[in-house]
């Protein structure tokens, strides 16, 4: 941090396993990600090549090689990983992983109807290899997963081998975790936290308001995903109670007693 602020709470240091900010990245050209990484590496902890614009993205080699030399792990989207595996290609997604070095990979069913047993060897496979996240949760915003459900997913992917379970939200965040509107489902998620660790999930949370309700609920160190580009620092202020959303969450109570601040 550039200068001294008391009653800030203490962030985990990189590299991290709680605290995890994942970028999205839609399509960014290679100077914009140079651009992103001089002002954000410290607040960058893992990027998404969201769904398959890997795959119609100029310049990938040069583009990953940004991210490798500021040792930022990047991950291509599970929507790529679903396009291989329903045209019978999974080898070849293997082969892809080894061809741009990378040392992460998504498995996800939230395109396709894929049976649990299916995609949990997927990641029996691919975390013999790199280090796996898995999504849970449906891209169609018709499917309503029960939370009990979302439970047994959750525990089957993470004894499977997943690094970190990612709650579905979308880029948009209105799917998964989210209603339409983009409002959180606030029972889920809680039901889910009673089973789940909160250092296992990945919430993806691309909306200021989603970024907020987590923080408050889980601190200052929850993981947060499916973040913009332009959204790394604000998000990072959002964790430290130095926005408005949280601006007393993390001031003790005589001062917001002296300042009259509400707790909320």
């Amino acid at each position: 941090m550039n200068y001294n602020l008391s009653q800030v709470p203490e962030r985990t240091s990189q590299p991290r396993e709680e605290g995890l900010t994942m970028v999205m990245d839609k399509g960014l050209s290679v100077r914009e990600v140079e651009n992103m990484i001089s002002v954000s590496q410290p607040h960058i902890d893992i990027v998404k090549l969201g769904w398959a614009t890997s795959f119609v993205t100029p310049n990938l080699d040069e583009k990953l090689a940004v991210y490798r030399a500021a040792n930022i792990p990047v991950y291509f989207g599970g929507t790529l990983f679903e396009a291989f595996v329903v045209r019978n290609q999974f080898d070849d997604f293997r082969r892809l992983l080894d061809r741009y070095k990378l040392s992460y990979a998504e498995v996800s069913d939230g395109s396709v109807d894929m049976h649990q047993d299916e995609k949990c060897e997927y990641i029996r496979t691919l975390a013999k290899e790199v280090t796996v996240l898995s999504e849970v949760g449906s891209k169609d915003e018709e499917k309503i997963i029960p939370p009990y459900k979302w439970i047994q997913l959750m525990k089957s992917e993470l004894e499977a081998g997943a690094w970190k379970v990612i709650g579905e939200a979308r880029e948009a965040g209105n799917v998964g975790l989210f209603r339409s509107s983009g409002e959180v489902r606030q029972g889920l998620v809680e039901e889910i936290l009673t089973q789940i660790p909160n250092e296992k999930i990945l919430w993806e949370a691309p909306q200021k308001a989603q970024q907020v309700w987590f923080v408050k609920l889980l601190g200052a160190n929850v993981n947060l995903g499916n973040i913009a580009s332009n959204d790394i620092i604000p998000l990072e202020t959002i964790r430290l109670g130095l926005r408005g959303d949280t601006f007393s969450h993390f001031l003790n109570q005589e001062t917001k007693q002296k300042w009259k601040l509400s707790a909320k």
